[in-house]
């Protein structure tokens, strides 16, 4: 026997009695509701038995599929000037993070469809990820693992806002296999795009990689940190993106990048290995962008004065570089708007900036012009 269903799940049901053929954005609409909640509400009710088979599914527009990390984020924001080997007077907060739940929640912020396919713990810390996220993508995909703890980010940030020491529980994710990734095999086989973090194992960015080949399907791949470098497959001719940094760009090819033209050569050796658009963001200098069509170019920075929180900016990049690219800008308006969201959330308290939306994007857009 189904389960019972809430308001909202009732409502929805009843909406999609009336007219199976619905849009998850005309239900959005009707509801009051944002379309990922939609996607979410939708999910639970084909779990809960209450909508069988997948037709209603196949109507709708296709997701994009991020896979990763989703941990509990905590900051340490020392009040006055970092000392070492001493107590230090802080203030804490806590949101909900992750490289692919962070994307995931500024792609869901953009209007697009967002499922997030993840691992996590069944305790506290998964339930506030749960409830900060389930407005933003669909978490149907997450597997839960009794036995692991939920992954967590713990940051020490000094008083101007930089990164002092950090410090990633991020076992849970040694969980998302090949094999895991096989039981959603429908969606990944439908997506729109494929996005993937370093969090997961080697074996399971090479699945991907495959996986996408095999399908045609665009997969986008964000390194999280230098050591995790290694977890790149050997073979990657055929992705589609790839968004590191210097660091990151430097510990994978052994090489330092001292100046534009290191920077430069940096993109043509990633270029080089079959991949077909590639970033590498410097930091204040701003982001190196190239593909074999449009050719490499470099894109400053935008002078942020007044710097919040650096939690969240890379990803901020990464979201906007995503959607642009799936609204078919061009490589100079892509890297301009993931400056844009970068800049933005550096001057937000949050990890991902609660006032992003693709009519917010586009106005910011236009004030850097």
């Amino acid at each position: 026997m189904p389960e019972k269903l809430n308001e909202k799940e009732q409502l929805i049901l009843d909406l999609i009695r009336k007219n199976p053929y619905v849009s998850q954005q005309d239900l959005a609409e009707i509801v009051g509701l944002s379309r990922p909640a939609i996607a979410n509400i939708i999910s639970g009710l084909i779990r809960k038995g209450n909508i069988l088979g997948r037709a209603y599914i196949l109507n709708e527009s296709q997701q994009v599929i991020c896979i990763g990390g989703a941990n509990i984020d905590r900051k340490f924001h020392i009040k006055e000037k970092a000392q070492l080997g001493t107590s230090n007077p802080i203030f804490a907060t806590q949101n909900a993070g992750g490289v692919a739940r962070n994307i995931a929640e500024n792609l869901g912020r953009l209007g697009l469809d967002v499922s997030l396919i993840s691992a996590c713990g069944t305790d506290k810390d998964w339930s506030f990820i749960e409830e900060a996220s389930s407005l933003y993508m669909n978490l149907e995909t997450v597997t839960p693992f009794p036995e692991k703890s939920t992954g967590s980010y713990t940051a020490v940030l000094d008083d101007s806002g930089d990164l002092i020491i950090a410090l990633a529980d991020m076992e849970v994710y040694e969980a998302i296999t090949p094999e895991l990734l096989l039981k959603h095999d429908f969606i990944l086989s439908r997506a729109k795009c494929i996005m993937v973090d370093l969090n997961c194992p080697k074996e399971t960015i090479q699945f991907l990689c495959n996986f996408a080949k095999s399908h045609d399907k665009p997969i986008v791949i964000i390194p999280v940190s230098s050591p995790k470098m290694n977890r790149l497959p050997a073979d990657l001719d055929g992705v589609t993106w790839l968004i590191t940094n210097r660091d990151e760009s430097e510990t994978y090819f052994h090489i330092e990048i001292n100046n534009e033209e290191d920077w430069k050569k940096a993109v043509e050796k990633w270029l080089a290995l079959g991949i077909s658009n590639v970033v590498v963001t410097n930091g204040k200098k701003g982001s190196m962008i190239g593909n074999k069509e449009e050719g490499i170019f470099q894109v400053p920075s935008i002078e942020t004065t007044e710097i919040v929180d650096v939690t969240g900016a890379g990803d901020a990049f990464s979201s906007a570089v995503i959607y642009s690219w799936l609204e078919g800008k061009s490589l100079k308006d892509i890297a301009k708007a993931g400056t844009i969201n970068a800049s933005k959330t550096l001057q937000s308290a949050y990890t991902v900036r609660p006032e992003l939306s693709a009519d917010q994007l586009q106005k910011d857009m236009e004030e850097l012009t």
